[in-house]
């Protein structure tokens, strides 16, 4: 099995999401179908087959949140002594060429990126390019609407 990269915070928000969905979820569904249940006939139950189907969603999410974790390859970016390069984990901080615009990324994992949060997975386009690169480079990021040129003007373990 593939290990899957994550960072702590990641792994951290998986951990509580299991705990969560362990010890919240799992027994709220299991009192919904116990109470409706009592209703009666069950192929006309309409809060019976909603809390059923609930309930395979829940134990599924448990399953792959269960097989991430137990695949995950924790990275403790604060740790690694990467010389000033972009690595997975890093903060990067870049200026368009073009627009003159300045964004922060963090290189995260595929299941931790939210570009709304300034986390891009490992295996986007951006990240890619970035990956070995350093404080002063210049990368050019092919995207669906064209090349892009950024200057990394910071790199931070964090």
């Amino acid at each position: 099995m593939k290990k899957i990269p994550l960072t702590v915070k990641g792994a951290e928000k998986l951990k509580q999401e299991l705990q969560k969905l362990k010890s919240v979820e799992r027994p709220k569904v299991i009192q919904a179908i116990a109470e409706a249940r009592e209703h009666g006939d069950l192929k006309e139950n309409a809060e019976y087959h909603a809390a059923r189907e609930q309930q395979g969603f829940i134990e599924g999410r448990i399953r792959e949140i269960e097989g991430k974790l137990a695949n995950a390859q924790i990275i403790d970016v604060t740790q690694i002594d990467a010389e000033g390069k972009v690595v997975f984990g890093a903060t990067v901080e870049l200026e368009d060429l073009e627009s003159g615009e300045t964004v922060t990324y963090q290189i995260v994992g595929d299941d931790e990126a939210d570009i709304k949060l300034g986390l891009i997975s490992v295996s986007s386009p951006i990240a890619r390019a970035l990956i070995g690169k350093e404080v002063e480079d210049v990368v050019e990021v092919r995207t669906p609407k064209g090349g892009r040129e950024y200057e990394i003007l910071a790199v931070r373990y964090e």
